[in-house]
Formats: C-alpha cells, sequence, structure tokens
C-alpha cells in the first residue's frame, strides 16, 4: 500500500493494544472490553474488504461508521465507536505500525445527517395494500378505502400527518392532478398526485367518505365516523397496522421519506425533492444526496469500463 509500513496481524496489534490501555492507561475491565467489541466489529467489517485493520482507509471508517447509523445505533454509541478506533489508530501511528491515520479529520458523528429509514418498493406495493383485507360490512369497508386513500398520499405526495388531517376538500384539484398543502408555517405547496393516489381518493371520495359522514358535513377530506375529526394517533395507528399486516411495522414519517427516497432514485433532483417535502432550505434535503450518489454508482457499474476504472481509482487511493 504505496507507503504503508509493514501489515502486522489483527490479532497481534489488538493484543498489543489491549495491554496498552491495562498497563499504561489503567483501563478497568469492563472499558477494555468495550474497546474489543468495538474494534473486533470494525475488524469484522474490514475482513469482508479483505483488508486488515492496519491497511485500513478513511473511505472505510466513514462507510463503517455510516453502516452503524443505517443500522439504527443512536449517535452517543456511534461516537463511542470512532472514539475507540480513533484511540486504537494512534497508538498504531505511535508504535509506527502504521504511516497514516485513518481517522483523522473525520466528522464528529453528531454533525452527520442520517437518511431516515424507508420501506423498499415491494414494501409498499404490500403495505398500499393492507387495507383492502379489513373489508367486512358497509362501515369498515368505508374505512377501509379511506385508509388506502390516506396510504395512497402518504407515500404519493410525501404529507405529514399533520397536512393529511387538516386537508380540506377545497385544497383538491384532482381534475389538474395535484393538491394545495398547508405545511409548516401554514405556508402552501403544490403536491402533484399520481394516477394511483387520484384513483384512491376518487374512489374515497365517490364511495367511502358518504358512508362516513352519515349525514353530517365537513369541509375536511378525511375525517372518522359521523364526520368527525380524524386525530393525528389515529392515523399513526393506522399506518402502524398496515404496515404490521404487511410485515414491518412503519410510521407515516417512512412513507414520506420512501416517497423522497424512490424519487431521488428515480432521477429526481433535490430541489424539487424540497419543494414537494416542502423543506424551507435545502440543507434539510442534502440529507438524500447519498441515495442519489448511491444510485448513479450503481447505474455506472452497467458501463464496460467501469470496472477498469473502478480499479485505477483504487490504486491511486493506495498511493494517498
Amino acid at each position: 500500500m504505496g507507503d504503508q509500513l509493514p501489515a502486522t496481524s489483527n490479532e497481534r496489534l489488538l493484543l498489543g493494544f489491549l495491554d496498552y490501555l491495562r498497563v499504561e492507561k489503567g483501563l478497568a475491565h469492563a472499558s477494555s472490553e468495550a474497546y474489543t467489541r468495538d474494534l473486533g466489529q470494525f475488524a469484522g467489517f474490514l475482513e469482508k474488504r479483505r483488508r486488515t485493520l492496519a491497511a485500513a482507509r478513511r473511505q472505510d471508517v466513514r462507510d463503517f461508521l455510516d453502516r452503524l447509523f443505517a443500522g439504527q445505533l443512536d449517535g452517543r454509541s456511534v461516537a463511542r465507536k470512532l472514539s475507540a478506533l480513533r484511540h486504537f489508530y494512534k497508538y498504531l501511528l505511535l508504535d509506527r505500525h502504521i504511516a497514516h491515520d485513518p481517522t483523522l479529520n473525520l466528522d464528529s458523528p453528531r454533525q452527520w445527517k442520517v437518511l431516515p429509514k424507508a420501506l423498499s418498493r415491494p414494501e409498499i406495493e404490500t403495505l398500499l395494500q393492507a387495507p383492502e383485507a379489513a373489508r367486512e360490512g358497509k362501515l369498515p369497508a368505508a374505512r377501509a378505502v379511506r385508509d388506502r386513500a390516506m396510504l395512497e398520499m402518504f407515500y404519493g405526495g410525501a404529507l405529514r400527518v399533520s397536512e393529511i388531517v387538516g386537508m380540506k376538500q377545497e385544497d383538491l384539484k384532482l381534475e389538474l392532478g395535484y393538491a394545495l398543502v398547508r405545511g409548516k408555517g401554514d405556508k402552501e405547496r403544490i403536491v402533484p398526485l399520481g394516477r394511483a393516489a387520484l384513483d384512491a381518493l376518487q374512489g374515497y371520495l365517490r364511495e367511502a367518505r358518504p358512508v362516513l359522514a352519515a349525514g353530517m358535513s365537513s369541509p375536511l377530506v378525511f375525517i372518522a365516523r359521523g364526520a368527525k375529526k380524524l386525530s393525528r394517533q389515529r392515523v399513526w395507528q393506522m399506518v402502524n397496522a398496515a404496515s404490521g399486516r404487511a410485515g414491518r411495522h412503519a410510521s407515516p414519517h417512512m412513507l414520506r421519506h420512501s416517497c423522497a427516497t424512490h424519487m431521488v432514485e428515480g432521477g429526481a433532483d433535490l430541489r424539487t425533492v424540497q419543494t414537494i417535502l416542502g423543506h424551507a432550505d435545502i440543507s434539510t434535503t442534502q440529507i438524500y444526496t447519498h441515495v442519489a450518489l448511491d444510485h448513479l454508482r450503481a447505474m455506472y457499474a452497467r458501463h464496460p469500463r467501469a470496472k477498469k476504472r473502478t480499479a485505477e481509482n483504487a490504486e491511486h487511493a493506495e498511493k494517498e
């Protein structure tokens, strides 16, 4: 690896480091065990890349921490693991086992923005069909049609719970294919609706809403029995129940983030996603940047020259 010093086995490096912690730092047994677990986890991650601890690069460390975040590990735990890696590589550098510290100049995990969990497209399709299983009797059938329409709106329009609950009939412009949405700070935005959401909404308004209203009136689009307003808690419960029947529990936020993720994967630019989500600042939308980059890499991997280019990049990284 360029100017990398000769690698030493992972086991020998770890044993030397633990002796250093116990003897020179006077670290407690429990703390030494925590270091062992964290470094062992990183060693396992590197093993899949056919790389030793001594040969780790900065990108390996960042990818490892990103993987921890993707597994929904909290920021404090990720910061602790990064601290363990920093201590370890500082020790290796001082003892001349390595020539470069791969943890140098890494941002603190508290400064990282983590992409929220998103459902896969097959999971979304299964979830959207879930309310159909609840059709037994006139009123339950009407609720099922309403719930399906709400799920389509959550996913198709990337709406928030408050936006779904507060949407008024006058906000729907179905003939034009969009809805006016009032978001945070009472800011209005136009959200285009796809064919699936439009069909679900029209079916709900035509067949199910009159049954739920039972002769009562309400300006709201989505209503409970007797034209009463749906509570936010009830909507969360509906999404949780539908996703549970689909095999993976989800929240309304996950449907919103799934919409944004799938848009970016489909080639949508961040400004468009920002507008549809109703983010006041583009920096909030930039959490989806790495989705776009991952998709771009996956598409480029199909190019006949991609493997050659990747090999050249790897060789260049080795020399840095």
